[in-house]
Order: structure tokens, then C-alpha cells, then sequence
């Protein structure tokens, strides 16, 4: 850490008195180093406050001189900083004394339990233990043996009467940059110090500062169990690698979740926006084929959040994006404050793209937020700016995952070699079963970033661009280094991840063939909106026996499916002869393209047993449907190549039929009549189905088109 301040808290306890046997009233007076408040400061300083805790901060404000202690020696100012603080309090023989750091420290047990736990040990002064030996590794053969526990000395925790660590801390004489901890290791291991009178111990089990522990969930509290000895830490300390674990126990501990009240800190600084409106970027990055991208920018676009506070830069990797993007920026480039487009002909890697992006914002002084979005996130909540700007956070993203999976932007751990791990609560954060705002190592797809934050601990342009690193990994590792906590916030739905794997786009309308990797963002553009009210509110019609009309493709649905076909272009000609059926002849053509010319059956078999199925089951009860269809096509009618098709019964168990263009704006003439009943339709809408029987009792007809190009699609179901 590079940076220290010293807090003081006071606490009387009932105990023996060190220097004789008439009891006193002991204080415990706590002392932590810092120059600046970093939200590990801050998240100590919170805890000490939910114990009662009295602060005084010492130090805050001063440069810091200790060196890089997080990557080399260092942090002699703590001592220099610790020995001014301690020479006034040297004569209180009454006086205990914790020295802890603050950055990666919490408290997790009150006062009186800290000095139980050191008269228990019986000693004038302990030190915290650990398992390495830093920073001389030349000196670890003169430490003694230990049974169990952790062998070395760690100079984040210290515990002593006052006058003892007088004596400790008086002996320093080095500069601000010499190494803290080393100082401590040559007292307690050289005899000529007589170490021994001063009664200098280290606490190998840890038990005060706790280097690995667990939660153990009580009713309304959060402790950290040490299960190496079966101990609960008063103050739990990660430094080094553990400070990420560090951070998911703070996630918990002391007061900031439990089961029984959820999160105790997520209304705590929060901003109100009501009368202030702050500036923020956009950043869009498209950085692989995308599909349902012109949802993604009309999502952007009714974010509720006025646009004349909204700057967009847009980096496309993309040349078959141009035209969406293209589309979007010439109908809406006036209703944003700014737009700038940056396409695949820059030749910027991603990582390059995403520092262009930050920087806009790092540079301009009006820029008070920016908002990192990638293309495959789908925000379904309008308010998703505001609500991340009044949770009042360095860099926070907002909860998103792939619909009914548990692939998530974010994760809940880091493997020894820095990639994914489950962390405990990984699936509850996900299912929303723990809802709340979550220390997390690392984020990606959207995120949140204060501006006063680019300007300040990541002031260097470079984020996303470290070596052997994705530009998500290297953000993320910058920000841990720097000491910047993110938070990720599953406080409300968000929205969506969708998957860009296995987007084909090769075809007219890719996002058709969506179905299965993204079936809700599938279902939202091409099933009709009133699909759900034929199951809720009884909506569909039966312009005829046994005939059943009702809503089930969008418009975008139907107009896609029409230029498909008109892309492959290849129609039949309404011609008997026919190499695509079995037997090679057809009885009654129709002048179509099948769905297995343009590759598209299976997906449409899964449309029908998804949506067509259900219908089945609602208007012919009893009868289950395999949803199986072997014939599945597209008739084009016009005047001059097949107007009208001649009664015939179809080769099914049932039919659907479902218009795909307006008659009276697109074709006249059409409808299709039921020869049994005597009952004509000649008034079909688009994106509404006829489901009907095939064989036997519906022998039915195509009406002639008198004008214009009339399409329809049929499937013949369970043949």
C-alpha cells in the first residue's frame, strides 16, 4: 500500500494491571497509518463505527514516502508516523495499544474482546503472524520452531501496552522508505535487543488477525471463522494475495449483510439526483458480429435519462455493423449532447479502442461519469444510469447474465493465476437470492466509472492495454492495484447478457436464426406482442368451424421472412414436378421456397413446438402435438405467376397458415374459403395464424389475388 492515516479508539475493560495486582480500568487505544481516505480506509473506518469505536486520525493529508510496499520494501513511515503518536502516551501503564493498517483491515469483534484475547495471551506485546518470510528470507533460520501455526513476524497487526511499544517504536532511526516490517524482525529476533524483557511475542494462530477464515452466518450477524482453530478473529487482515478474499468477507462482515436484514449498507451515501443532473459518456463497443443490434441502440436511445447530459462514442470492429450503425447515427446524431463513431478502418485492437473511449472522458473536465457498454448487453431497465450514479461508487456495474444461465459480467473470485473462481455466493449474487451492492475483483460488458476517478487513481491512459492480458482483465487488475473497489449491484433487474457465439451472418435477417441461442431477445422481435393474451384473455377468433385465428408473428417477423426468400429468390414456379418432395411430384403446387432451402428448418421447428404447440393444446383439447412438420414454406401468389390455388385437403393432422403482408396495401384480392361450412376469410392480417385440420374434414381453397404479391407461410403439422 502506498498510503497511511492513524485512527485512535478508546474502550475501558475491566483487568489485571500490568505492572502490579491492584485492577484498573484498561483503555484500548488503536492506531492505524494512512495519507489518504481510500475506500479500504473508508470500509475500515465503517466497521470501526459499527463497534462504537472513537476515531482520531492522524497523518491524513501527508505525502506518502514508505515506497511501493504493495511490490517491494517499505512503509518505515508507519513507524516514524507510530513512534510520534506513541511518545506522549509512553507513562500510561493503563494503555493498550493496537497498531493495525487500514487499507486491507476489518474489524469483526468489538473492543473487549480485543483486550480479552490479549490478557489471555499473556504477554506485553504480540505481533500478527504469517506463513512467509519477508522481506530478508536470510533470516528465517533464526527464528525459532513452532508446532502449528504461522512461524514469521507480519507488521500489519501489533498489540502492547503503551510503554512496551514505546520502547519498540522508539529504536527507529531509518528513512520514511526502509523497510517497516524488517525493522520489527531484527527486534524480536536479536538477543541483544533483550526482545525477551520486552516480552515480544508473536501470535502464531493468528487469532487476532486472521489470515483465512470462513463466514459463519449467525441470527441478524456475520462472523469470520478461523477453522484451523476454531476461532472467531476480533480483526481480519489480508494482505497480499488475500486481500480480494478480504474484500468478499467485507461484502459480509461485521454488519454489511445477513440473511436476516440483507444489505445493512446499500442506502448509505447515496446521491440524490432529483435536482442534479451530471454529464456522462457512453462508450458502445462492438467488437465481434452482434446479433439484435438495432435493439441494442433503441434501448440506449429510451434510456431515461436526459440526452442533453449524454455524450455517445461508438467504436465499431465491425463491417457488417456499418450499416446499423449508419442507420441509427442519421435518425438520432442531433438527440444526443455528441456522437463519434470510430469503425473497423482505424484497425484499433480492443483494448486500444476501450483506452480512446475512457480518455475522451479523463480529459474533459465536464465529464462526471463514464458509462462502458458492450454490444451483447441488453439493459431492459431504463433508469440503469441513475440508479448506478445514487449508489455513489468509484466504478459499480449493474448485475447482468445470459437468460436462464449462470454466465455473469462479473466474478465473485480470482484463480492463483488470476482467471475465473466461484466464490461462495456466486450463484446466490446471480439467482438474486442475496441481493445487494458486492466487492468484486473483477467486472466486464458494462460498468460505471466516476470521472474525478479517471482523473485521480486511474490517470493513466493506458488501462486496458497490459501484456498478456484481455482489456477487461488489465481495467480490472488496474483498478485493484490502485486500490479502487468495484462493486457490481443486483439491487434491481437490469437486463441481459446475449450470447454473440455462433452468430452466422451470412444470411439476409441473421437474427431469424437466433431462436435457440437467444430466445428471448427472438421472442421480443418476432412474436407478435399479443401472443400471451390467447392463453390469458381468451384472444383469438374462430371466423369459421374448427378454423382458429390468432396473433403470433411481429410485422419485423413477417417482413424478414418475406426478404429472406426474396434474397434466395429461388421460387418453385407452382410447377408439379418437384425434386424437393419425396416422389418428386406434387398434386397441388403452390409456387414457394421451402425453410430447408434457406437452412432455417430446424429453427422454425422449434417455433412451432414453442408457440404453436401451446395453442394446439388451448383450442383442440386432448390432442398433443408431436410439433413435427415436414413440409414448412412460403407461397408467393401473384396475378401473373399463381393467383389462386384449387380446393384441396392438406397433407396434416393440422394446419397453420399465417399472412405475412397487408391485403389492401400490399396485394388485393386472396383469403382462402372452407368448401364444408361454406365459410370464406378474404380479409387475413399479417402476423395472425389460421390453425386448422388438414385432412378429411377441411377441404379448402386459395382465393385468387387480383393485384399485387400476396405471401403466406404454411406448415403442414404432424403429417
Amino acid at each position: 500500500m502506498s498510503s497511511r492515516l492513524v485512527a485512535v479508539f478508546w474502550y475501558t475493560h475491566r483487568g489485571s494491571r500490568p505492572f502490579g495486582n491492584v485492577p484498573v480500568f484498561l483503555k484500548l487505544l488503536i492506531l492505524t497509518v494512512a495519507t489518504e481516505k481510500t475506500d479500504g480506509f473508508n470500509r475500515f473506518m465503517q466497521s470501526a463505527a459499527y463497534f462504537n469505536y472513537t476515531v482520531k486520525v492522524l497523518g491524513m493529508g501527508e505525502a506518502w514516502k514508505g515506497g511501493n510496499v504493495g511490490h517491494s520494501i517499505g512503509g518505515g513511515q508507519k513507524v516514524r508516523l507510530l513512534k510520534d503518536a506513541v511518545k506522549d502516551l509512553a507513562d500510561q501503564e493503563d494503555l493498550v495499544i493496537l497498531s493495525v493498517d487500514s487499507y486491507d483491515l476489518i474489524f469483526a469483534g468489538g473492543p473487549e474482546e480485543i483486550l480479552k484475547k490479549f490478557q489471555q495471551a499473556n504477554h506485553k506485546v504480540l505481533f500478527a503472524a504469517e506463513g512467509l518470510i519477508w522481506p530478508d528470507k536470510r533470516l528465517a533460520d533464526k527464528y525459532p520452531s513452532v508446532r502449528s501455526g504461522k512461524r514469521f513476524l507480519n507488521s500489519g497487526g501489533m498489540i502492547g501496552y503503551a510503554p512496551y511499544i514505546n520502547r519498540i517504536v522508539s529504536k527507529w532511526n531509518l528513512d520514511d522508505n526502509d523497510d517497516d516490517q524488517l525493522f520489527y524482525t531484527k527486534i524480536y529476533l536479536d538477543p541483544l535487543l533483550e526482545c525477551s524483557k520486552l516480552q515480544v511475542s508473536l501470535r502464531h494462530s493468528s487469532r487476532p488477525c486472521a489470515n483465512e477464515v470462513l463466514l459463519k452466518f449467525g441470527t441478524g450477524r456475520v462472523r469470520v471463522r478461523n477453522t484451523l482453530y476454531d476461532s472467531l478473529p476480533v480483526v481480519v487482515h489480508g494482505n497480499g494475495n488475500t486481500k480480494m478474499y478480504l474484500n468478499y468477507l467485507g461484502n459480509y462482515v461485521p454488519n454489511a449483510w445477513s440473511y436476516e436484514q440483507g444489505c445493512s449498507h446499500c442506502d448509505d451515501d447515496l446521491v440524490e439526483l432529483s435536482q442534479l443532473k451530471v454529464n456522462v459518456l457512453i462508450g458502445v463497443f462492438i467488437e465481434q458480429p452482434t446479433p439484435f443490434l438495432p435493439e441494442f441502440f433503441q434501448r440506449l436511445l429510451t434510456l431515461d435519462y436526459p440526452k442533453d447530459k449524454l455524450k455517445v462514442f461508438v467504436h465499431n470492429n465491425e463491417v457488417y455493423h456499418e450499416k446499423h450503425i449508419q442507420r441509427f447515427w442519421e435518425e438520432n446524431r442531433n438527440v444526443f449532447k455528441s456522437f463519434k463513431v470510430v469503425g473497423p478502418e482505424e484497425n484499433l485492437s480492443q483494448g486500444e479502442a476501450r483506452n480512446m473511449g475512457m480518455d475522451i472522458c479523463r480529459q474533459d473536465a465536464t465529464c462526471d461519469y463514464y458509462f462502458s457498454i458492450d454490444s451483447d448487453v441488453m439493459l431492459t431497465n431504463r433508469q440503469t444510469i441513475k440508479l448506478l450514479i445514487e449508489q455513489n461508487r468509484k466504478i459499480i456495474g449493474p448485475l447482468v447474465t445470459r437468460h436462464s444461465k449462470l454466465w455473469s459480467n462479473f466474478w465473485g473470485a480470482l484463480s492463483l493465476d488470476g482467471y475465473y473462481a466461484r466464490s461462495e455466493d456466486y450463484i446466490d449474487i446471480v439467482q438474486r437470492k442475496r441481493v445487494g451492492v458486492w466487492n468484486i475483483p473483477y467486472m466486464a460488458h458494462v460498468y460505471l466509472v466516476k470521472g474525478s476517478v479517471l482523473r485521480n487513481e486511474l490517470k493513466e491512459r493506458n488501462c486496458f492495454v497490459l501484456e498478456k492480458l484481455d482489456s477487461d482483465m488489465a481495467l480490472c487488475r488496474s483498478a485493484r492495484e490502485m486500490g479502487v473497489f468495484m462493486y457490481i449491484t443486483n439491487r434491481h433487474d437490469f437486463g441481459r447478457l446475449i450470447s454473440t457465439a455462433n452468430y452466422n451472418i451470412s444470411h439476409y435477417n441473421n437474427d431469424l436464426w437466433q431462436i435457440y441461442e437467444n430466445p428471448v431477445d427472438w421472442k421480443e422481435k418476432y412474436i407478435h406482442q399479443n401472443y400471451t393474451e390467447i392463453f390469458t384473455a381468451n384472444y383469438m377468433e374462430e371466423p369459421c368451424p374448427d378454423v382458429f385465428w390468432f396473433p403470433v408473428l411481429t410485422e419485423t417477423a413477417c417482413d424478414e421472412i418475406v426478404e429472406e426468400m426474396e434474397h434466395y429468390g429461388s421460387w418453385s414456379g407452382g410447377r408439379h414436378e418437384d425434386k424437393r418432395i419425396s416422389g418428386g411430384y406434387e398434386t397441388v403446387p403452390t409456387d414457394d421456397i421451402h425453410m430447408k432451402q434457406i437452412g432455417f428448418d430446424k429453427e422454425w421447428l422449434h417455433f412451432i413446438r414453442e408457440f404453436i404447440s401451446p395453442v394446439t393444446l388451448k383450442v383442440f383439447a386432448g390432442y398433443y402435438t408431436k410439433g413435427y412438420a415436414v413440409m414448412n414454406f412460403v407461397v408467393k401468389y401473384t396475378p401473373e405467376r399463381q393467383a389462386y390455388l384449387r380446393p384441396h385437403h392438406d397433407s396434416s393432422t393440422f394446419t397453420i397458415n399465417i399472412a405475412l403482408n397487408n391485403k389492401d396495401v400490399d396485394f388485393q384480392g386472396g383469403g382462402c374459403r372452407f368448401h364444408r361450412y361454406n365459410c370464406s376469410i378474404d380479409s387475413p392480417r399479417k402476423g395472425w395464424s389460421f390453425m386448422h385440420p388438414g385432412r378429411l374434414t377441411h377441404l379448402h381453397e386459395g382465393l385468387p389475388t387480383t393485384n399485387g404479391t400476396r405471401y403466406i407461410l404454411v406448415s403442414f403439422i404432424d403429417p
